[in-house]
């Protein structure tokens, strides 16, 4: 390594973050946020940090595509058996981050996870390129394959399967809402005086209040 890492920094800076300015339930706000990150970060602007725990608590993180975002909560898809769902399926609760580097911005949301209907997933999928389609099928996902030439049969035989006809979804496919119980705002601030205000939801309603850097 050519460089000291202890030494890499950078000085955020951005608009202020005011208790007083900001709406008192988080949505309106995590959806203008949002809507300026797709415009700064381009394709990159939906990615974020899915954390879930296993039945030991242990911690596991990955990077997901929010898929979807309204007042019921936030949704992503992916494969039912992998390593994610089936942590979700023993423990229902995840942790969300999203982070805009050219905004200097982070959300933090936490809450609990259910799976969409059916009907969603089916509309969702339907919505997806071909190959992404058949992707859901060839992939199995996080389980032990010897190397890519199984992979590559596997796609062989699925493309010519499903050669001339529409792909249906996968049982084992489909996508997840995360349910915020807590969001948290993070505007970064020169000298690390960074702005930070959350929303906890109590007995039904937003309360909201700042943090110390």
């Amino acid at each position: 390594m050519t460089r000291d890492i202890a030494d890499i920094r950078r000085d955020y800076e951005g608009g202020r973050l005011d208790e007083a300015s900001t709406p008192e339930t988080p949505s309106a706000l995590f959806d203008e946020w949002f809507q300026l990150a797709l415009e700064s970060e381009g394709d990159d602007g939906n990615a974020m940090t899915l954390a879930t725990a296993d039945t030991q608590g242990l911690p596991h993180a990955r990077i997901v595509l929010l898929k979807g975002v309204d007042e019921r909560g936030m949704v992503f898809y992916t494969n039912y058996h992998s390593h994610k769902g089936s942590e979700l399926a023993n423990v229902p609760h995840a942790a969300l981050v999203f982070w805009w580097p050219s905004l200097s911005r982070q959300v933090r949301v936490e809450g609990r996870v259910e799976q969409v209907s059916a009907e969603e997933s089916d509309s969702y999928f339907a919505s997806r390129p071909r190959g992404s389609q058949l992707g859901a099928w060839i992939a199995t996902q996080s389980v032990e394959i010897p190397d890519r030439h199984w992979l590559e049969e596997r796609q062989a035989r699925y493309e010519q399967l499903y050669a001339e006809q529409e792909i249906a979804r996968p049982a084992h496919w489909g996508g997840y809402r995360l349910v915020p119980e807590m969001l948290e705002f993070w505007q970064g601030q020169p000298s690390r005086l960074h702005d930070r205000i959350r929303y906890e939801q109590r007995d039904g309603s937003w309360h909201k209040y700042r943090l110390a850097p």
